[in-house]
């Protein structure tokens, strides 16, 4: 095995190992965080906590990859799980305090930890060949599955130690995350070390994430404007906002669609563990399909789930016994949000270039969860006024601008069996 094989393996290693860790340290804190709002505040309060951190998510997306582009990778996911850590430790002092205003700045700080995940994905693809950069990516989504299903059932232990240590009742969890935070900081400091430059053009960076001083990195906005005139990365972009958009409006009003038709609290958590199962326990085969097919038919296919899924979840809101129905729409929407997100980062990661690609991905980020929370907070009103059918029709009418994106990206032909995509000919971004 080669010396830059060692390297690579000990790279992606590092990342599972911090990504598991936050993956623990934020499903831990979403397991509680409504039902610590509410004590503050009431039931009507209790979304607001949420919401603070996918906002807090999507404001740090982009000043963290421009942290990437100027200091390398390993800078940027340190200062985002140091940002989370602080975040945690807020949450917990705002609950001895009882400082409403305190907590949600608190939640928003925690939220960069998701955005810290969500990034450790592409500096897994940083310097890895054209033909296993899906694969790279794909193995460190995975590592959050272990984490989303480890952070919950450790809730209630946490708590118990939470209030061993005297603090109130439900900030164990946070304490838990600081802890979980902190140690995949650690792992990301220690073990994502700077090292030889990588000889083959395929970024940037190093295959460690350390900037390449010889090219200059540009603004979100220049980067944006890059993408818009690329079909394949303008195609990306809009598909990683749109499966994130309908995974997130189906997902949050699924619960209630089945409480209101009597199904049990129990077989809801069912459901929900099988669409998380469905987003995360499969991104390998994804990945290995998005290298061995190509990004942009593999992203066709992930559409092609998601507009299953909204099919299958539309009927199962007819059906007369639609739990088993609804499970497997459910699963499907997980399924396709992992092979749509999967296929468009790998074709993020494949651009030729350089100066756009950090900050491209930091913008597809931060685009990927402000349209999470836009959909969350139209999907109540949408199910209030017309049922999960209804919901599930907005669905499929978000899914309409990836199918326009697609379109112009194979009319183009600008990739082919997910090699490099080539920078507009007539374009340039500035800052």
């Amino acid at each position: 095995m080669s010396e830059r094989s060692v390297k690579r393996g000990g790279i992606v290693g590092a990342l599972v190992v911090s990504n598991l860790l936050g993956g623990v340290a934020v499903a831990s804190g979403i397991a509680v965080g409504g039902l610590l709002l509410e004590r503050f505040g009431g039931t009507s309060l209790a979304g607001l906590g949420q919401a603070a951190s996918v906002l807090g998510a999507a404001i740090s997306a982009v000043p963290l990859a421009g942290v990437a582009a100027r200091h390398g990778r390993r800078r940027s996911l340190a200062l985002g799980y140091a940002l989370a850590v602080l975040g945690g430790a807020l949450i917990v002092g705002a609950a001895v305090v009882a400082q409403l205003v305190v907590l949600l700045a608190g939640l928003a700080l925690f939220g960069v930890g998701q955005a810290v995940n969500l990034q450790s994905r592409y500096a897994a693809a940083d310097g890895a060949a054209p033909g296993a950069r899906a694969r790279a990516m794909s193995i460190v989504i995975w590592a959050t599955t272990i984490g989303s299903v480890a952070g919950p059932n450790l809730s209630e232990v946490a708590d118990r130690f939470g209030r061993w240590l005297g603090l109130p009742g439900l900030t164990g969890p946070y304490v838990l995350s600081v802890v979980s935070f902190a140690l995949a900081g650690a792992v990301v400091a220690v073990f994502l070390r700077p090292g030889a430059r990588s000889s083959a053009p395929v970024t940037g960076e190093a295959d460690t994430g350390e900037p390449d001083k010889t090219t200059r990195a540009v603004g979100a906005v220049a980067a944006l404007r890059w993408a818009a005139a690329d079909p394949a990365a303008r195609f990306a972009v809009v598909l990683v906002a749109v499966a994130h958009a309908m995974m997130v409006m189906v997902m949050v009003m699924t619960p209630l669609h089945m409480q209101h038709h009597g199904m049990s609290l129990q077989l809801v958590g069912v459901v929900i563990s099988v669409h998380v199962l469905g987003m995360y326990a499969l991104s390998p085969v994804f990945g290995w399909l998005t290298d061995r097919l190509g990004a942009v038919r593999m992203a066709c296919a992930g559409m092609l789930m998601l507009a299953t899924a909204v099919a299958l979840g539309f009927v199962a809101a007819s059906a007369a016994e639609g739990s088993a129905l609804t499970a497997l729409a459910l699963t499907v929407l997980g399924l396709g949000w992992s092979a749509s997100v999967i296929s468009a980062s790998a074709l993020l990661a494949g651009t030729a270039a350089d100066h756009v690609r950090v900050p491209l991905q930091g913008a597809t980020d931060a685009g990927m969860n402000y349209a999470g929370a836009a959909a969350a907070a139209l999907a109540g009103p949408i199910l209030a006024a017309g049922g999960f059918h209804a919901v599930n029709v907005a669905a499929a009418v978000i899914l309409v601008p990836a199918v326009a994106a697609a379109t112009a990206a194979v009319r183009r032909g600008r990739v082919a069996d997910g090699s490099p995509v080539d920078q507009p000919q007539g374009t340039t971004a500035s800052s």
